[in-house]
């Protein structure tokens, strides 16, 4: 093995390992606040389903692409690279509508009590459920094409146009067609990103609207509330997604439009996909101050394997 496909095995192992201790960590704290008779949140329920779609995210393919990058190129047959595909599929959907909620329903949950938007607050905590069950259902419905379009890579070998995805293949349909399934993809995560960016705003409007409102507060403590603390955890982390979303959208762009499949800009895709759901779980821990003592030995261990 080559010292750079080694090096780059590493890298793969590495955020697949903390993307697993991190999303792990996180499930343990909401399982101790459920047994402590800790009160839930909002979105508390939105996080534990993004929890798990990033934890599916990781083992569709943070580890096979770790074990095609360390040499094991041979371990998936036709019907597992379907398989694979399609629930990375999902579960990155999942992941970009669970963290649009996210977004969305904070943005509600702070908003004043006097405003018009009384009636969404009061009624928003029973939509909260089949919103996240509608998500799941709705991504499973929309990806069932996806394994009709992968194939194991040394399966079907009449078949002349597949693009290399190092351990699978996609069947291509002719650059129109991917173009166009790419363009949807987009504009989906595009509308998205924009619902994301408009609560974002909001929640920003918010928040500093309540800093002048109370600033003589603010003097005598230096201490946020847990909503405060609350809305800024998901403000950072809706900007990592944006952020991370806009550069692999950029990627994807790139491989459908330019016919450009060289290997280096499929792993460099498949590693910043990976970012998000790696980092989302220490930046939800670190602002969050229900977090329990006796908990905070296995939360510091999975911070200082990331770092």
């Amino acid at each position: 093995m080559a010292p750079r496909d080694l090096a780059l095995g590493m890298v793969f192992l590495v955020q697949t390992l903390a993307g697993i201790l991190g999303n792990s960590s996180l499930l343990l704290h909401y399982l101790i606040l459920h047994f402590t008779g800790c009160k839930f949140r909002l979105t508390d329920l939105i996080l534990k389903h993004l929890t798990v779609a990033n934890v599916l995210v990781i083992l569709s393919k943070g580890v096979p692409q770790t074990m095609a990058a360390l040499g094991m190129k041979h371990f998936l047959d036709d019907t597992g690279c379907k398989l694979v595909f399609y629930v990375h599929r999902v579960s990155r959907d999942v992941s970009i509508g669970s963290t649009c909620l996210l977004s969305v329903f904070q943005a509600i949950s702070i908003s004043p009590t006097c405003s018009r938007w009384m009636g969404l607050k009061v009624k928003a905590p029973k939509y909260v459920g089949p919103s996240t069950i509608l998500c799941w259902i709705l991504n499973m419905m929309l990806n069932v094409m996806v394994p009709m379009n992968v194939t194991g890579k040394w399966q079907n070998n009449n078949i002349t146009r597949k693009m290399d995805y190092d351990y699978c293949s996609a069947i291509s349909h002719g650059k129109i067609t991917d173009l166009l399934y790419i363009a949807l993809m987009l504009f989906r995560d595009v509308v998205f990103v924009g619902l994301m960016l408009w609560a974002s705003s909001f929640m920003v409007f918010i928040l500093y609207r309540h800093k002048q409102q109370v600033q003589y507060i603010h003097a005598l403590s230096h201490t946020s509330s847990p909503g405060s603390r609350a809305t800024q955890s998901i403000l950072v982390l809706v900007s990592t997604f944006v952020l991370l979303c806009s550069l692999s959208s950029i990627l994807q762009f790139c491989l459908a439009f330019f016919s450009i499949h060289k290997m280096w800009l499929v792993k460099a895709s498949a590693l910043i996909a990976g970012c998000f759901p790696t980092v989302s779980p220490y930046i939800l821990m670190s602002y969050d101050s229900r977090l329990p003592t006796h908990c905070l030995p296995w939360i510091i261990a999975a911070k200082s394997s990331v770092l």
